[in-house]
């Protein structure tokens, strides 16, 4: 049976169906409302990057300066390019006149002229500070920017037009998707340029003022970030800098500063500006009051630096926002796998504060190297030393101040022309033997006709001579034997040995008038003083009256190893400096770069024992030992002259060691000759042994007792360990 639905309540169906009336807009009329509004946002955004809205003065200026520097070291390029021809032309004229009876002075004339104009105009053009940007030069900029992006928008033949409001425009009006195009995606560029220009506010109508541009460049921001569009602002401004030169006196009343660059960032986020103190005022006297200037600029003196830019009065002032001291650095000398030239380049020793690599020459400057304990000293003094071992024309003369084994790498590698640990009475007879040795290449200096060293004299004359004297104070401090003597001898090398090619490196970490007397440090005109405790001893490093000019190496704030003030005035150098991190205790880089110049000198016959040392002679006719090397053993401390062994001292050597073995083969400390010959082997005849070993200093056989045998006649192990030693050198 059937079941009977009854009827919903609310269901009429004999009501017949009312057309429902629409009201608003239908979903095609917002669309393209919305499309409209978004094509508004897109032109808008098109125009003003057109106009360049987006780019500052600070930007155009920037690239300008770029600009300016791209060109100088085009012209630079070009003159360097001449300057290379005229000097091929000029030695190649100079050589066919050798032999050529013809006139070529007006040729080697115009050319010698040509080469000092090209070299003065290279140094010009190097010298050249730039000129500050003027508003003309931005204006320029900026319509050359609007006429390549018109270019851009509209194709080349665009950027032929005058840069007009219109031609914007009509190249952004042809153009409402152009920047989409700049976007990660097409649909997500339409959404970067067609979105309200405030997040969250309705678009702006056609005719209302248009906000800023959004930066297509910049990340998408995020809610309560503070968004940096531009670059960082400079360091510090004009005025703040006039202020703090008001502050130390460099300044007064409504002077100003005559600015030739304006202050900038660089790519590495420093500061720098170049500008002409006040009359009255020069770069030394602010060079002096650097703590007190930094101050002022808010900074340690570690993150200002000041150069002399020609005239006195021109300064160009650098400023970093951070230590550039706080982190060590490698030496560049670990990858170092070939020669260096120390005469000419130097020794890269560390670096300055606006990270230049700082290079020492060994040449005309003796040097001393302080602080106190824990200081650095030791690793300055190694980046110099270790470094000079890779010019092979350098012979070493290492001395000692303890008995560790700093200094055994040297000698180990056989770079060490000479190397003897702490010895009063050795050191009075090197210092002697260098006098002698000075003498000498006065001499020949003299019949080349030379009152100084030059390049290509210095293998003519045995090389150039380094002495390095560690904890000077073990041998200088008032109570030490011999002092008045070594003193003496030192002074004397100082003062005139520079010119033939002998220098010094003198350490201490005990740095004062007692250790390092005023006749001796004047003749150092390398100092490198690092922490130490006071001024005086700060002083007795640098000079006196150093402290009173800014520079004292007690105010280390905070003090890191191997930070100090480094004065060196053949390269200029006067400022605070670093020296590079090199290991020698946990890494052995000491090691590795002697190594590596051991093979270089073996190459040439620069090894100690591979050419004729005429020190190493004198000392060893002056005390009977050797410390060639180190001596024997290579440690520092010396022996027979064992680095020039005869062919027939060296098989006698040979055969009292086959001695030796052969007792330990027999489990005795005695033997007969027939039965120690038989164990060496190799055809040896007991006739043949016994005339080396009594040759080498063992003497003949004598009567010995063999446990079961009874008496018979051989050697003894003593005799025979006391005659290699003997050869030896120990």
């Amino acid at each position: 049976m059937a079941t009977e639905i009854p009827p919903r309540p609310d269901y009429e169906p004999n009501v017949a169906a009312q057309p429902v009336e629409k009201t608003g807009p239908t979903r095609s009329d917002r669309a393209k409302a919305a499309f409209a509004a978004q094509k508004t946002n897109a032109k808008a955004r098109t125009v003003e990057w057109l106009r360049t809205g987006d780019v500052t003065d600070e930007d155009l200026i920037e690239e300008a300066m770029r600009q300016r520097e791209k060109e100088r070291s085009q012209d630079a390029a070009q003159i360097e390019r001449r300057l290379a021809q005229v000097r091929v032309q000029l030695n190649q004229i100079r050589n066919i006149a050798k032999h050529d009876s013809g006139d070529h002075s007006r040729s080697i004339a115009h050319l010698a002229g040509e080469q000092a104009q090209l070299e003065s105009l290279l140094q010009a053009v190097r010298r050249q500070v730039p000129a500050p940007i003027g508003d003309r030069e931005i204006d320029s900029a900026r319509a050359k920017k609007k006429a390549a992006r018109l270019a851009t928008a509209a194709g080349a033949a665009v950027a032929a037009l005058p840069v007009t409001s219109t031609a914007v425009e009509a190249a952004a009006s042809g153009q409402p998707m152009l920047l989409a195009a700049l976007g990660a995606g097409f649909g997500y560029g339409w959404y970067l340029v067609s979105r309200p220009f405030d997040a969250g506010q309705p678009a702006p109508a056609p005719t209302e003022q248009l906000a800023a541009p959004v930066d297509l460049t910049k990340p998408e921001p995020v809610p309560g970030q503070r968004v940096f569009n531009a670059p960082p602002p400079p360091a510090c401004t004009v005025p703040q800098l006039e202020e703090a030169l008001r502050k130390i006196g460099m300044m007064k009343g409504d002077e100003q500063l005559a600015v030739l660059a304006v202050p900038q960032r660089e790519k590495d986020g420093n500061t720098t500006v170049v500008f002409d103190l006040p009359a009255g005022q020069t770069v030394a006297k602010l060079q002096d009051k650097i703590e007190e200037f930094a101050g002022g600029l808010g900074r340690d003196s570690t993150m200002v630096d000041i150069e002399k830019k020609g005239s006195a009065v021109r300064t160009s002032l650098w400023i970093a926002d951070s230590d550039p001291f706080e982190e060590t650095r490698p030496s560049p000398l670990i990858k170092k796998s070939g020669p260096i030239d120390a005469f000419k380049d130097g020794v890269p020793v560390g670096w300055g504060k606006r990270g230049n690599t700082i290079y020492l020459p060994i040449r005309d400057s003796n040097f001393i190297i302080g602080g106190g304990t824990r200081s650095g000293k030791g690793v300055g003094a190694a980046n110099l030393v270790a470094g000079s071992t890779l010019d092979i024309r350098i012979n070493h003369r290492i001395v000692a101040g303890k008995n560790n084994g700093e200094w055994d790498p040297y000698a180990k590698a056989g770079v060490a022309g000479t190397y003897f640990k702490p010895d009063p009475h050795r050191l009075l007879a090197l210092l002697h033997a260098m006098i002698a040795d000075k003498n000498r290449r006065e001499a020949e200096l003299g019949r080349l006709g030379k009152s100084k060293l030059v390049a290509q004299a210095i293998e003519g004359l045995g090389g150039l001579e380094l002495l390095v004297i560690d904890e000077l104070a073990t041998y200088t401090r008032p109570d030490r034997p011999l002092r008045d003597e070594i003193l003496e001898a030192l002074i004397e090398l100082s003062a005139v040995a520079a010119g033939a090619g002998m220098l010094m490196a003198l350490i201490t970490q005990h740095p004062s008038t007692d250790v390092i007397p005023t006749a001796l440090a004047v003749n150092c005109t390398t100092k490198w003083a690092m922490r130490v405790d006071t001024a005086d001893q700060s002083n007795a490093i640098l000079g006196k009256g150093s402290s009173g000019m800014g520079r004292d190496a007690s105010k280390f704030d905070p003090p890191r190893p191997g930070l100090g003030w480094l004065i060196n005035p053949f390269v200029g150098v006067t400022d605070k400096a670093r020296s590079f991190d090199l290991d020698q205790d946990e890494r052995e880089e000491v090691t590795l770069i002697n190594e590596r110049a051991a093979k270089l000198r073996e190459q040439h016959s620069r090894l100690a024992g591979q050419w004729e040392d005429p020190i190493e002679r004198h000392l060893l006719n002056a005390t009977g030992l050797s410390s060639a090397a180190g001596g024997p053993r290579r440690d520092g401390i010396p022996g027979r002259n064992v680095l020039n062994h005869t062919p027939e001292q060296r098989m006698q050597m040979d055969a009292l060691r086959g001695c030796l073995a052969a007792m330990d083969v027999l489990g005795r400390d005695v033997a007969q000759l027939d039965e120690m010959a038989q164990i060496i082997g190799g055809g040896m005849a007991k006739e043949r042994l016994g005339d080396l070993l009594r040759a080498g200093g063992a003497g003949g056989v004598t009567k010995i007792v063999i446990e079961g045998r009874g008496r018979t006649t051989g050697y003894e192990r003593a005799d025979i360990a006391d005659a290699l030693k003997l050869l030896e050198g120990q």
